[in-house]
């Protein structure tokens, strides 16, 4: 892509931030992202919600306060019952409603291939801005969602898991990034990115190329749904295949991970959540404060380390 002069876009699409950012004056800038989805789960409502949180999580990503949001939607009339649409966008506008953004419009096409998403603005601080050209070697590493939600979602469409894993990932994909990014800044995060369709691995690699550095996770110490273990071992979702042909040299594992634990570090995840490059003391904390709030699957997994530049070593 050609490089955009505008000394005004402090964030663009050179490191794979989440989101722009454009500064409107020396104390505010704008947040700006979209996104765009099929279905995760079977009840449109619960879809709904999935959608405006993931869609939500990109402002969320860059250390922002989203304010407003516009619906996009593929929906066909001669395919789908109008109630569908309606329970997906109730789901979408209650998830708003609970992250305090107005909903102002939208726009609809029809399309035979039902999706879902949205348009967000925010605003942020120019001087607080969490993009993934910041990780510092010796941050530590905080992930906020467990991962395995991808392989997990194939799982659900071939009918190989049962209601409570289903209700235990829409939980999660449902749940905003709102209380981390809040936390994350007040505690001075110096870079972030939300885990979603490149998985761990994918987005990690991006931050730490963006950064200049190198990462160290610690496979113990990864969140992963327990029932994504099992279903890995069946077998690679199409995406995740990808995600491993596209990130594998991005990464290095030692002390003999097994591959079925490789594969869901490339699990492409929807709604993940954050990973927070921060000084170890508002690592602990922001972790310790997460937990007690109810999260408790935020955890340090690993630091940043000085090389190898843009690459993961996973112990």
């Amino acid at each position: 892509m050609p490089k955009i002069e505008d000394p005004n876009l402090l964030v663009g699409f050179d490191y794979a931030d989440d989101a722009g950012v454009y500064r409107i004056s020396d104390d505010l800038a704008l947040i700006q992202t979209i996104d765009l989805f099929t279905p995760t789960v079977d009840d449109p409502y619960t879809f709904g919600t999935i959608v405006a949180a993931n869609c939500l999580s990109d402002c969320y990503a860059m250390g922002g306060r989203p304010l407003t949001a516009m619906n996009i939607v593929g929906f066909s009339s001669s395919a789908y019952p109008l109630w569908i649409m309606t329970e997906m966008l109730r789901g979408g506008l209650d998830k708003l409603k609970e992250a305090e953004v107005t909903l102002c419009g939208g726009h609809t096409i029809d399309d035979l291939e039902l999706k879902y998403g949205m348009s967000i603005t925010g605003l942020i601080d120019p001087k607080h801005v969490a993009t993934n050209a910041a990780a510092q070697v010796g941050d530590k590493l905080v992930l906020t969602k467990r991962i395995g939600t991808g392989i997990l979602g194939t799982a659900l469409k071939n009918g190989l898991i049962g209601d409570d894993v289903v209700a235990e990932i829409s939980e999660s994909m449902a749940m905003l990034n709102r209380r981390a990014a809040e936390l994350m800044i007040e505690l001075g995060a110096h870079a972030c990115t939300d885990i979603t369709g490149f998985g761990l691995i994918g987005h990690g690699a991006q931050l730490a190329k963006a950064s200049g550095v190198g990462m160290r996770i610690s496979m113990p110490k990864i969140p992963v749904f327990p029932a994504a273990i099992e279903m890995v071992e069946k077998g690679s979702s199409k995406g995740l295949q990808a995600n491993r042909g596209f990130f594998g040299d991005a990464v290095e594992f030692q002390d003999g991970a097994a591959d079925t634990e490789q594969r869901l570090l490339f699990d492409p995840q929807t709604s993940g959540g954050l990973l927070i490059a921060i000084p170890e003391a508002g690592a602990n904390e922001l972790v310790r404060r997460l937990q007690e709030e109810g999260n408790t699957a935020a955890a340090v997994i690993g630091e940043v380390i000085r090389e190898p530049v843009g690459k993961i070593v996973v112990v």
